[in-house]
């Protein structure tokens, strides 16, 4: 094998639908850990062990990021039979906690909602795009990225679903609210011609995720709230905890949200612990509801 490091990226890319973006990050990751251990094939377990004290000022999800490249990769080479053992138990294993999602409250959402609507009574393009964008991101719980890059033929003409292109060009169903379809609507008429991109930018291009955070920062300060608690993922993590507010599934929140693991979804319970409590003492069959005799 010429270039076991390339194989492995082919492989992501071919069998997982790795996305252009993932790929990058595994290239730099194992390309780095190379540069300190020389030829990952051939490294040992004692080599993989120098990895600890060469990140040891990195923090714990980034050694906890790279460790995972060097799993798979040895995964890989143990699998094609390239190697005979897998050196990766010899890799640092800090302990992580997955960090709980900054949301939104309630109030705070119609602050947002109340001056993008009063902006966009106006007609002014930029006004009702930022309507549009913003119903999208709270409405569908959508990805920056994926809002940005929706084409056109993402559109409903009748279902009230818009088809989304996910993370490792994953595509789903995601619902369009009669509200975000109204302000969708409006958007269209005003959105310049050509291109092929809901919101298209200069020449063939969408508007750019950069862009999107800039203007929604702008919106959260004409609101009165503080722009550093305000971004597209702030978003999507108050359109998740939301609807469990509201007594949404969890499996059915995975598919909307497209994650592929469900204890990526878990991590939105968090917020609605003080609903199952009361859920567990109302409905609960030992529960005491008339209190004690």
């Amino acid at each position: 094998m010429a270039d076991p490091v390339e194989d492995f990226l082919t492989m992501l890319a071919a069998e997982r639908g790795a996305a252009k973006n993932t790929l990058t990050a595994y290239r730099r990751d194992l390309e780095g850990a190379n540069e300190i251990v020389g030829p990952l094939e051939r490294a040992a377990r004692t080599d993989l062990a120098r990895l600890g004290r060469a990140w040891d000022t990195l923090a714990p999800s980034t050694v906890a990021r790279k460790s995972s490249a060097l799993r798979q990769f040895y995964g890989f080479l143990v699998d094609e039979g390239l190697r005979d053992d897998d050196p990766s138990p010899g890799l640092p294993q800090p302990v992580t906690r997955r960090p709980l999602p900054r949301i939104l409250t309630h109030d705070e959402i119609a602050a947002l909602f109340a001056r993008a609507e009063e902006d966009a009574c106006s007609d002014v393009p930029a006004a009702v795009r930022m309507l549009a964008l913003l119903e999208l991101l709270y409405g569908s719980g959508l990805r920056a990225t994926e809002l940005v890059s929706l084409p056109l033929a993402a559109v409903p003409r009748d279902a009230p679903f818009l088809t989304v292109t996910g993370k490792g060009g994953q595509a789903r169903m995601v619902p369009i609210s009669g509200r975000a379809r109204s302000a969708l609507s409006r958007w269209l008429v005003l959105r310049p011609d050509g291109g092929r991109y809901i919101f298209p930018s200069r020449g063939d291009k969408h508007l750019t995720r950069v862009r999107l955070f800039q203007l929604l920062k702008a919106l959260a300060t004409r609101a009165g709230l503080d722009p550093a608690k305000v971004s597209p993922h702030v978003l999507r993590h108050a359109f998740g905890t939301h609807l469990l507010e509201g007594g949404a599934d969890l499996r059915v929140l995975q598919s909307l949200l497209g994650h592929a693991d469900i204890a990526t979804t878990q991590i939105y319970t968090h917020v609605d612990s003080a609903r199952l409590v009361a859920l567990v003492n109302e409905r609960h069959p030992l529960a005491v509801r008339d209190g004690p005799d």
